[in-house]
Formats: structure tokens, C-alpha cells, sequence
């Protein structure tokens, strides 16, 4: 098989994501919200063809951020987790500890969670 037979499909599919692309942008522009200045309707928001009441950009309150970054802080220590539960065996079938490193791990990420809580971040209102 020639070199050039193997990099077909990567051919291919580098075909069909520039085409989809240019589909989604020549339809967005060909029915979209620019093309109906004739309408009122330019850059409010769409809600069920209800016209809105209040502004388009409503602000969220800092707790919603804290409790998002709170979010993604113990998600990634399930990221850290999980290949660590996979792979445990195979250390302990070579006896080499691991148990003390991941400990301490979640010692760290425990004591954080005890200073938020401690701190009043996860309370959502005050």
C-alpha cells in the first residue's frame, strides 16, 4: 500500500469538516438574524416569539463563579482519581505503594473543602 493511500481518509475527513463548516457558516448568514434588518427583531433576544422585558445580558451573582470554580476544582481531582483506581492493582502486583502520595492528595483537597465551607462559599445565599 502506498503512502499516499494511507493518508486518504485523513483526506477525507479533512474534506468533509471544511464543507460542513462552510455549510453552517453560508446558512447562518444566509437565514440568520443580520440578513432581517427589514424586522425589528435584530439584536434583541428570542424567546417563543415573545418580545423580552428585560435586558438581553442579565448579570449572575459571584456565588454562581465561586461555586462553578468549586465545581471544576473537585472534578478534577475525579480526573486524578480515577486512573489512579486503575492503575492501583497493577502497583501492588509489583509491591510498590502508592496509597500514601494519593492520600495526601486527598488530604489536600479535603482540607480545601473543609476552608470553603468553613469560609461560607458553598452557603448560596447570605
Amino acid at each position: 500500500m502506498s503512502s499516499s493511500a494511507t493518508y486518504l481518509p485523513v483526506l477525507v475527513q479533512i474534506c468533509l469538516a471544511a464543507g460542513v463548516a462552510a455549510v453552517v457558516i453560508g446558512a447562518s448568514h444566509l437565514i440568520g438574524q443580520r440578513m432581517r434588518k427589514r424586522t425589528r427583531l435584530t439584536d434583541e433576544a428570542y424567546e417563543c416569539g415573545v418580545k423580552s422585558d428585560g435586558a438581553p445580558h442579565t448579570r449572575f451573582s459571584v456565588k454562581f463563579y465561586i461555586t462553578a470554580m468549586l465545581f471544576i476544582l473537585f472534578d478534577i481531582e475525579v480526573v486524578f482519581l480515577i486512573p489512579w483506581a486503575v492503575v492501583y492493582r497493577e502497583f501492588l502486583a509489583h509491591n510498590i505503594e502508592i496509597i500514601a502520595p494519593i492520600l495526601f492528595f486527598i488530604f489536600v483537597i479535603v482540607l480545601g473543602l473543609l476552608y470553603e465551607v468553613r469560609k461560607g462559599a458553598l452557603e448560596w445565599e447570605k
